[in-house]
């Protein structure tokens, strides 16, 4: 509960910044600013991947970790890192004639330099991510947030367009770099070792290959957009679909982040690892269910409110991938059990399995439209739970149905209670009224439903919460 405390503020504090200072930034600039930095996102994610090559799990699942193991890994990314930035610098004429965009040349050059920032500070944050110690983590990523959001905000304000979001790239990579050697204090050793590189890599290895396939498979849409469509497309598919995974994003990681280290220790207690299992599940599948649905259903006046009518293209998209984002925590809580048990073979195999299947898919729905590659997602995205769930279901009983049976409520409950919305948009036309009176009727309406079923998630983990936050404004009110 310490890591979900200091994972949490770090969240939701990051997130609140890059979401707000985002808007300011989104209502300067244009989607066609925002689809030229979304045309380079699979070259960065590819290279990514490369750069941990799966080795920080591989660190925080291993029982016994080294100064031998951190200092080795730590040398590997910078050499990596290099290499990707080098190579780059490099292809930048081509990725610009690729996507005919002759802008992305300079763009890619200077934008490459936040691999190598990146790869710096990466064993640090796996060390602490072994000890479940997420307050430095919080606290270097929201100060790099902040100072870049505001970075980006000015250069916005005067004029530099596009460059203003390479720019902030680059300054929080910088802060988060410098900040996190200045808290964790961890310097690398001169020391390299084979057999320690031999044993994480054969267990990261295979971690990377299934990341390279859910890169390119992530990234692939946003290339075909790019290729197919024009770069103000591609900006109104990357803000609806970044806006629809922001709660995503935001609580599945949050949950993973913590559970993964948890999970690693209890890897020899399959009972005890199923229990908590399934309730972060459960707790999962309540918290997202419901927040997807609301998103989905007020997602017009929020975008005119905050983004104003030029975006009024992502309204669409961030519909649709609502109801794709939701069942994600499913597929990656299914993963990290494998992870964890060290099956990343298995790992592997499902990975090429539902990429070879997805990418045929996206390859049909491109001729069709944007729209059409988004509902394609939300397609695959059961196809992908369903075979996430085969081993686990195979490995510890609880296959497809049985964790389905966990989750699905909470969608039903969503519906049911977000289902006031349109309602509410017919009657008033007033965005600001529309969104207000939307989610806090919408959110009561659930709350007032997960009571009345006395869900045993809700019991035990919010209503406590709830109640505690009822007693503290009764107390200030009577200081008062």
């Amino acid at each position: 509960m310490r890591g979900m405390k200091w994972t949490a503020i770090e969240k939701f504090s990051i997130q609140g910044v890059n979401f707000l200072l985002g808007i300011v930034v989104a209502r300067l600039l244009t989607p066609a600013d925002y689809g030229l930095i979304g045309m380079l996102g699979i070259f960065f994610a590819i290279s990514q991947t490369l750069i941990d090559s799966g080795f920080s799990n591989a660190l925080i699942r291993k029982l016994d970790c080294t100064e031998k193991d951190y200092c080795t890994v730590f040398y590997f990314n910078i050499v990596v890192s290099a290499f990707c930035s080098f190579a780059l610098f490099f292809a930048s004429p081509l990725i610009a004639l690729f996507f005919k965009q002759p802008v992305l040349e300079p763009i890619t050059r200077v934008y490459c330099v936040n691999l190598f920032l990146g790869s710096l500070c990466g064993v640090q944050y796996a060390k602490l991510t072994r000890d479940v110690n997420f307050k430095p983590q919080a606290q270097v990523n929201f100060i790099s947030a902040l100072l870049s959001g505001l970075i980006g905000l000015l250069l916005a304000y005067l004029g530099y367009g596009v460059w203003a979001l390479v720019w902030q790239s680059i300054a929080a990579n910088v802060i988060r770099t410098v900040t996190m050697f200045a808290i964790v204090r961890w310097w690398p050793s001169l020391i390299f070792s084979k057999e320690s590189f031999k044993e994480l890599f054969g267990y990261g290895s295979k971690l990377m290959a299934s990341g390279l396939l859910h890169t390119i498979y992530n990234e692939l849409s946003t290339i075909l957009i790019g290729s197919f469509y024009t770069p103000a497309a591609l900006g109104n598919y990357s803000r609806g679909t970044s806006i629809a995974n922001m709660p995503c994003s935001t609580f599945s990681g949050m949950v993973q982040r913590v559970t993964f280290p948890i999970f690693a220790k209890l890897q020899n207690d399959d009972e005890r690892l199923i229990a908590v299992y399934r309730k972060y599940m459960r707790l999962t599948g309540m918290i997202l269910c419901f927040m997807c649905v609301l998103l989905a259903f007020i997602a017009k006046p929020l975008v005119l409110i905050l983004l104003t009518h030029k975006w009024i293209g992502a309204v669409i998209f961030l519909q649709v991938f609502s109801f794709a984002v939701m069942f994600d925590p499913l597929c990656t809580l299914n993963l990290n059990l494998l992870q964890i048990k060290g099956r990343s073979d298995l790992f592997l195999r499902l990975e090429v399995i539902k990429k070879t299947i997805s990418i045929a898919m996206l390859l049909c729905a491109v001729p069709f439209g944007v729209l059409a590659i988004c509902i394609m997602k939300v397609i695959y995205t059961q196809i992908a739970v369903a075979i996430n769930t085969y081993y686990t279901g195979k490995l510890f009983g609880i296959g497809y149905l049985k964790q389905l049976r966990d989750f699905l409520p909470y969608l039903f409950y969503s519906v049911l209670a977000c289902s006031i919305c349109p309602v509410i948009r017919l009657l008033c036309h007033n965005n600001w009224i529309a969104l207000v009176s939307g989610v806090m009727i919408s959110t009561a309406l659930y709350i007032v439903v997960l009571r009345f079923r006395k869900d045993n998630v809700y019991m035990e983990y919010i209503s406590p919460i709830i109640l505690r936050l009822r007693s503290s404004m009764k107390l200030a009110c009577q200081k008062s």
